[in-house]
């Protein structure tokens, strides 16, 4: 019993722990796994806490503000950068983008850019962890992350970031980034409970509001990605896959809508091409090149603008 407690405690640690072997561990078939599961209960019941917290502005303005700094997290950074390598930036910078995506709950930057680089390599295959395609519309959103198959990450498809330590440090422990938060949070609170008592906030309310709620709403707007982005929408490129843009997805998501773009030209730090597809996370992206943060930002070649259906009226 013992052993096994401990065992439990090592695997919710240590994200690369696998004592059967990682690559074992990715030949298990894929299924439904309960223990996989109760991070996702847990984590949609604590929404169920504002019964007893209530709610005031201060706590739904900061879940909102959470919400959209953490989409940026994962878009402009987990995506943009690490998956993709769509501009360049310090290593220092770099460090402090893994840790900021660690606090969106979705796990640590390698593992995300390793699932990502396969989905793109194998979109709408078989073989692809979440295509609503060939697996189903619930399986895409959120079944494949309860299958422990999909956990380890194989770090043969990020040989680039698996060179930076500190890197791996974060992607192994990536439950440094929900306590990060959650301490956070809980000072915030307490320090506006203490400064500004008529504000009606206080720690567990911020809790509740700042992680539980605003982290749920973000994960399904993320996990929309997979799932509607392959569903819903309309195809401007012929990309063999069933990606799809839309407008909805892409404000909900900061620009990761058009997502048949960025299937169709993978490289560009900007996924809505032409000026009238809002795409928040490439103009925060231009502000941080502004500001010296980033730069070498990848665009989209007038060639592959011009390949799509209306030819050279894109882009303008």
């Amino acid at each position: 019993m013992a052993h096994k407690l401990a065992d439990s405690l090592l695997r919710m640690i240590d994200s690369d722990y696998f004592p059967e072997g990682a690559d074992v561990v990715r030949t298990k078939p894929e299924k439904f796994e309960f223990f996989r599961s109760v991070p996702f209960i847990i984590l949609h019941l604590g929404c169920l806490g504002v019964i007893w917290t209530g709610w005031s502005w201060a706590a739904v303005a900061t879940a909102v503000a959470l919400y959209f700094i953490r989409m940026f997290a994962i878009t402009g950074l987990y995506h943009r950068y690490f998956c993709h390598r769509a501009y360049k930036t310090s290593r220092a910078a770099q460090f402090l983008f893994g840790l900021l995506g660690l606090t969106a709950v979705q796990r640590g930057p390698l593992w995300w850019a390793s699932v990502h680089r396969y989905h793109h390599a194998h979109s709408d295959e078989d073989s692809d962890a979440h295509s609503p395609v060939c697996k189903g519309f619930i399986w895409s959103h959120i079944g494949w992350l309860t299958s422990s198959r999909n956990f380890p990450t194989d770090y043969k498809m990020v040989r680039d970031l698996q060179k930076f330590p500190e890197l791996v440090f974060l992607n192994r422990f990536d439950l440094i980034g929900p306590l990060l938060l959650l301490g956070f949070l809980a000072i915030w609170g307490a320090l506006l409970q203490a400064v500004s008592p008529g504000l009606g906030t206080d720690p567990w309310q911020m809790i509740v509001w700042g992680f539980f709620i605003s982290t749920t709403v973000l994960f399904h707007a993320t996990c929309g990605v997979n799932s509607f982005a392959h569903t819903l929408g309309s195809k401007r490129f012929p990309t063999g896959d069933e990606s799809r843009n839309s407008l909805v997805l892409a404000l909900f998501t900061l620009g990761e809508g058009w997502h048949n773009n960025h299937h169709h030209y993978q490289a560009s730090a900007r996924q809505g091409f032409y000026w009238w597809e809002i795409d928040i996370s490439y103009y925060i992206i231009r502000l941080l090149g502004a500001l010296g943060i980033v730069w070498e930002i990848k665009g989209v070649p007038q060639k592959v603008l011009e390949s799509a259906p209306g030819g050279k009226f894109a882009g303008r």
